[in-house]
C-alpha cells in the first residue's frame, strides 16, 4: 500500500449513524450522569459506587456518541408502573410515573439550551439536522445530537389525554409496554392481551400520525398490535428468536409481518439478547467471546427472510441499565459503533448495504412517515 492510500485510509470519513434507542434522560436523571462530561470521568466518578450494576462502565455520553458521529438518535422517556405486589422496580401510581417522564423531559430541554442537542419532531427539521451533519466544514464535535423522543412503555399516560401533552412537547413514538405488567400492555416476561386502554391509546396515535414502536409486545400484543394499528411500526431495539429463543426476540413469523409493514428493525447490543448463553450479572462476554459480530447473525437472518438490507438498523440499547460489563467484548464506547463498517464489508455487504443499516433506513422510514 502506497503512503498516499494510507493517508486517504486513515482520514476517511466516518459514516453517519442514526441509534433508534438509547436512555439518555434515564442515565441523567435516575444515575446521576452529567452526559456532557467524557466517559473516562464519567467512570472515574462512579468508580466505588454499587448501587446500579454498570457502574463505572458506562458506555454512553455526549462527547461518544459526537466522536462515533451518531448524529441522530431515538431517545427515551422511560417510567413503569409497578402494580402492588410486583417485584419489578418502578412508581407506585401513574402520576408518579408521569412527573419522573417531565423531569426527564427537563433534562432534554436543559440539553438543548446548552446546544448539546436538538429535538426532531417532523421532516423539515430531519433535513435541516441532516444538512448540519453532512456539512464537513463544521467539526462534528461542535454539532448537536439530534434526537426523536420515545416513550418506551405507555404507563406514564395517566390517561389518554396526556398523550396530546406529550405530543405537543414532541413525543413521536411509543412503545405500549415495557417489562412485566403494564396499563396498556403486558410487556418482556409476561403473556397476556393488549388491555382496553392500549387498543384507545392506539386510536389517538393513529389520529396523530404518532408511530408505535412494538417492542417488549407479549407475542399476542404483537399480533394484535399489528392487526389493529394503521399507522407506522417500528421495532426499535430487537434481535432474532431463532439465534436467542426467548420471548423478548422477534420470531421468523413476526420478522415478515414487520417488513410487510415497511418496518424497521433496531438490532440491540445488550449480550443476553445476542448470545443464549449469557445471564446478565452473571455471565463474562470476554468469556463467553461474545463480540459485535454476533449482531451481524441477527441481521443476517433478517435479511434473508427480507432479501435486502432495507428493514435492520441499530437500536443499540447501549445505556439500558448496562455497560461494558454486558456489552459486546469488542466495544468501549457507543463511538464503537463504527466498528461494524469493516466487519459488515468483511461479511460481503456492500457500501449501500452499510449506509442502510447505519442511517438510511430509519432516515427513509421517517421520510415516508413525515412527507
Amino acid at each position: 500500500m502506497s503512503s498516499s492510500e494510507n493517508i486517504h485510509l486513515t482520514t476517511k470519513k466516518k459514516r453517519l449513524i442514526f441509534d433508534a434507542h438509547l436512555d439518555l434522560s434515564m442515565n441523567a436523571i435516575e444515575w446521576n450522569r452529567d452526559l456532557t462530561r467524557p466517559l473516562d470521568e464519567i467512570r472515574q466518578r462512579e468508580m466505588n459506587m454499587s448501587d446500579k450494576n454498570d457502574r463505572g462502565k458506562g458506555t454512553v455520553c455526549l462527547p461518544e456518541l459526537r466522536k462515533g458521529r451518531v448524529g441522530l438518535v431515538v431517545a427515551t422517556q422511560l417510567a413503569r408502573h409497578t402494580p402492588y405486589g410486583s417485584s419489578l422496580s418502578g412508581w407506585n401510581s401513574p402520576q408518579q410515573a408521569w412527573a419522573m417522564t417531565q423531569a426527564q423531559l427537563a433534562w432534554y430541554r436543559e440539553m438543548e439550551a446548552l446546544a448539546e442537542m436538538v429535538q426532531i419532531t417532523d421532516l423539515q427539521q430531519l433535513e435541516t439536522h441532516l444538512a448540519l451533519w453532512n456539512d464537513e466544514t463544521i467539526p462534528d464535535e461542535t454539532k448537536p445530537v439530534g434526537y426523536i423522543l420515545s416513550l418506551e412503555g405507555a404507563d406514564s399516560l395517566v390517561n389518554i389525554s396526556y398523550l396530546h401533552r406529550a405530543y405537543e412537547y414532541g413525543l413521536r413514538a411509543v412503545g405500549l409496554s415495557h417489562f412485566g405488567p403494564g396499563r396498556y400492555a403486558p410487556g418482556t416476561k409476561t403473556q397476556g392481551p393488549v388491555t382496553p386502554l392500549g387498543f384507545e391509546l392506539m386510536k389517538e396515535m393513529g389520529k396523530l400520525n404518532m408511530i408505535l414502536d412494538v417492542t417488549h409486545l407479549t407475542d399476542e400484543g404483537f399480533d394484535q398490535a399489528l392487526d389493529y394499528y394503521e399507522g407506522a411500526i417500528w421495532a426499535s431495539h430487537h434481535n432474532v428468536r431463532k439465534i436467542v429463543p426467548n420471548q423478548r426476540q422477534l420470531t421468523d413469523g413476526q420478522i415478515k409481518r414487520l417488513i410487510e409493514r415497511g418496518a424497521v428493525i433496531g438490532g440491540m447490543l445488550d449480550c443476553w439478547a445476542m448470545d443464549i448463553r449469557f445471564i446478565d450479572m452473571v455471565s463474562d462476554p470476554w468469556q463467553l467471546d461474545i463480540k459485535l459480530e454476533n449482531l451481524v447473525d441477527h441481521w443476517d437472518h433478517i435479511c434473508q427472510i427480507a432479501g435486502n438490507s432495507q428493514h435492520i438498523a441499530i437500536g443499540s440499547d447501549l445505556d439500558g441499565i448496562f455497560g461494558t460489563e454486558q456489552s459486546p467484548w469488542d466495544m468501549n464506547s457507543v463511538a464503537d459503533l463504527q466498528k461494524f463498517e469493516s466487519i459488515l464489508t468483511r461479511r460481503g455487504y456492500t457500501d449501500a448495504d452499510i449506509d442502510n443499516i447505519f442511517s438510511k433506513n430509519w432516515i427513509r422510514f421517517l421520510r415516508r412517515v413525515w412527507k
